[in-house]
């Protein structure tokens, strides 16, 4: 709630006492999920074309996941061939692609198959057609191309045979029409959304994809170069396969034409400590090999077409070097012995062969905790250049955080944060996101480089939410989120300037001081019994109920001190059980979690603009089914303190960071090599606000261009018809009003428009 504010926000801008920051700060980071992949950004229309599934990457899955079959047809061998025998009867497999195959009228796709006669004098015919059969499109093996007579959002490719045997190997259907016309290229409209955010640079191929589930999993880029049919595919640890057809080669091309840096990321010598046997290390010998694949990267990437690894690249298309500069090493790896002793054995060998390489280490999965501790004296103790750290927040905390980079070491390692979100994709989301942003950008000479995550999702296919941009076979959908990512990009600078902002609204959560508590178990059998509930007024109980997935206690407690106990028990199910606590109705509640992250990890949070977030970090837990937890909950000062004990044993005993949500903020950026000189404000509060720019000393722009972005704040779900986009308008003088919950960008003394 912000307070009423009746007078005029005043902005000065000093440009005596710049802060250098690096121009090359905002990219965007790309990792294989939420099918942003295959059945996304590489424009690969068939699914499963080299009948590569496997069991390994989701249950019952195998080499005819998929398609669907008519006939005699039989998958053998390995790698996996589909015999269609068709001596008989017509035999034929039929491809629905990813969630069908969407084409237009006119618009020729390019037909690649692998193929073996194995018996007689076949006729193998390919079909485009819908989902009833109506042909679109007919052709041979030998035509090699296919042009729809119709759009269809839904099509099939059917691969017929008759009058003999046939072992197909490889089906492939590619729009002619690719992002920049490269072959085995990107999707156009995915390419285009990506390269309006202006990314200076591209961090691939994943985090966790990167270091993988398992060390037999570890994402190995020499398996992704090469010609496509060679390439080996791999199991993706969101629960989908890779094939790889987008592999480095594209990346770094893709890089190249979007003039941005690759930031390649390998793992560490270890992999995901979320694999079900926990982190594994690689040995000895295996080190040595993957540092020597490292190596070898380098060499692809840099060295001349005439060495064996440049040979190798100069093949592909590309005998000029790509000019690989920075190295991601480790992703949000638990900070153990294993890892620093491996990742500081990748690091001396890169630092002593390669020093025109800069090295980005990893501080852990979370923005404060015990890995983000020893993360950072890893880093210290070995002199990282630059280390990449994460915050996946809701917005209360990136409000609470806006100084967050202020207190930074200047002396120590440069950061990166590699990936940040605020858990939703509102607007209100999306200006704590923009307020961050700027934040990062005031302290440019700690924060070298940053990038939101995820980057894509595919409608009905996502793992994670929320991301910057949705997408299906026909749509684009950015989010309010992904328009504050491409004003910043385009309002980017070399040097920060100090701002002085008087006058700015204040905000302040509103509290209850009413509590209920609440029981829920996603599946098997729970049972919560003893219940009762202390206040100011006395005890009181109520029963417990079993054999249920939710329990709700029926009687309120008020007061800035209440005390709730449980006995809680579930049987079976999966992810365990959560209790809630503090007003549900209200903005600002409490969860207890039982059994995050594969039921590893206890944690506290709570839920704030209707976004849950972790308060405290996560604890090992793992219990047997069927235990009973006898439980207390002690809620002091209206929220502000929580202490949590599980049979008389406190667990949980935190209070609330009593940092202000900064729900106005403003920033100053100028860039040299254009002149520009913008300020960047955040207004989420619900009222719009005057404001007056100026510069230290006297003097005052005589034009503002305004770029505003503004909507209610709960506005911005992603699959909204109309969803709210940057306007642009031009003030006279020093004076504008921005309005609520808006992000405004202010080019100050541009040429007015006529």
């Amino acid at each position: 709630m912000s307070t009423p504010h009746d007078s005029v926000v005043r902005i000065t801008v000093d440009e005596s006492d710049a802060v250098a920051i690096n121009p090359g700060m905002w990219g965007v980071f790309f990792e294989d999920i939420n099918t942003s992949a295959d059945g996304g950004l590489y424009a690969e229309l068939v699914r499963n074309r080299d009948f590569g599934f496997i069991e390994r990457d989701a249950p019952g899955w195998g080499p005819l996941t998929g398609w669907t079959t008519k006939g005699a047809v039989r998958p053998s061998g390995t790698p996996v061939r589909v015999e269609l025998d068709g001596r008989d009867a017509p035999a034929s497999i039929t491809n629905h692609g990813f969630d069908g195959i969407a084409v237009r009228r006119g618009e020729p796709l390019i037909l690649e198959l692998g193929f073996e006669v194995l018996d007689g004098d076949p006729t193998l015919v390919v079909t485009l057609h819908d989902a009833n059969g109506a042909v679109l499109a007919e052709g041979s093996a030998a035509d090699g191309r296919l042009t729809p007579s119709d759009g269809c959002a839904d099509a099939r490719l059917t691969i017929a045979v008759t009058d003999g045997t046939v072992a197909v190997s490889w089906v492939s259907l590619f729009p002619e029409r690719t992002w920049r016309g490269d072959s085995n290229g990107l999707r156009s409209d995915l390419g285009d959304v990506i390269a309006a955010l202006r990314p200076r640079f591209v961090r691939f191929p994943g985090g966790c994809v990167a270091h993988g589930l398992g060390l037999d999993n570890v994402y190995r880029w020499k398996n992704t170069i090469g010609p496509v049919r060679d390439r080996v595919g791999d199991s993706n640890l969101w629960g989908y396969h890779q094939s790889m057809g987008l592999g480095y080669f594209e990346y770094f091309r893709f890089c190249e034409q979007l003039g941005a840096e690759p930031l390649p990321v390998l793992a560490a010598g270890v992999c995901c400590q979320n694999t079900p046997g926990g982190q594994a290390a690689f040995d000895d010998e295996q080190l040595a090999a993957y540092i020597g694949d490292i190596r070898d990267l380098i060499a692809w990437a840099n060295a001349p077409a005439d060495s064996r690894w440049g040979a190798v690249r100069a093949a592909a298309g590309h005998p000029e070097p790509f000019g690989l500069r920075y190295l991601g090493i480790g992703n949000e790896d638990e900070q153990s012995p294993a890892f620093r002793s491996r990742f500081g054995e990748i690091l001396a060998v890169l630092r002593a062969e390669h020093p025109e390489i800069t090295v980005i280490g990893t501080v852990g999965p979370f923005p404060s905790g015990s890995d983000y501790e020893t993360g950072w004296a890893i880093a210290r103790e070995l002199e990282v250049p630059i280390v990449d750290e994460h915050s996946y927040k809701a917005p209360k905390w990136y409000f609470q955080n806006l100084d967050r980079f202020d207190r930074y070491d200047r002396s120590g390692p440069k950061v990166y944060v590699g990936e940040y979100g605020s858990r939703g994709n509102t607007m209100l989301c999306a200006l704590a996101e923009a307020a961050y942003m700027s934040a990062m950008e005031r302290n440019g000479d700690v924060v070298h480089l940053a990038s939101y995550a995820p980057l894509l999702a595919k409608v009905g296919n996502t793992q994670w939410e929320p991301d910057l941009v949705y997408f299906d076979n026909e749509r684009v959908l950015p989010s309010l989120n992904y328009w504050v990512q491409q004003m910043h990009a385009h309002a980017a600078g070399d040097r920060a300037l100090p701002v002085d902002v008087a006058g700015a609204p204040q905000w302040q959560r509103r509290r209850s001081a009413r509590s209920r508590f609440s029981v829920r178990a996603a599946s098997g059998t729970l049972t919560v019994e003893d219940v009762s509930t202390e206040d100011a007024s006395g005890r009181r109980t109520t029963p417990g109920a079993a054999g249920v997935q939710r329990y709700q206690e029926p009687v309120d407690a008020r007061g800035a001190d209440i005390t709730h106990r449980a006995r809680v028990r579930l049987d079976g199910g999966q992810d365990g059980f959560v209790v809630a606590f503090g007003d549900p109705e209200s903005d600002l509640s409490y969860e207890w979690h039982f059994g995050t992250w594969q039921e590893k990890f206890l944690v506290l949070g709570y839920v704030a603009d209707g976004l849950y977030d972790e308060w405290t970090e996560p604890i090992p837990f793992t219990w047997p089914r069927g235990h009973e937890f006898d439980l207390e909950i002690i809620v002091r000062d209206a929220g502000r303190h929580i202490i949590c004990s599980i049979d008389g044993e406190i667990v949980h005993d935190v209070q609330e960071d009593p940092s202000p949500e900064e729900r106005f903020s403003a920033t100053a950026i100028r860039d040299a090599a254009s002149g520009r000189t913008v300020v960047k404000v955040v207004n989420a509060t619900d009222e719009p606000v005057d404001l007056v720019v100026g510069w230290a000393g006297g003097g005052e722009p005589l034009w503002m261009r305004v770029t505003e972005l503004s909507a209610p704040a709960e506005a911005g779900r992603p699959f909204e018809a109309a969803p709210s986009l940057p306007t642009e308008r031009v003030d006279a003088g020093s004076r504008t009003r921005v309005a609520a919950y808006s992000f405004a960008v202010l080019d100050l003394d541009p040429e007015p428009s006529r």
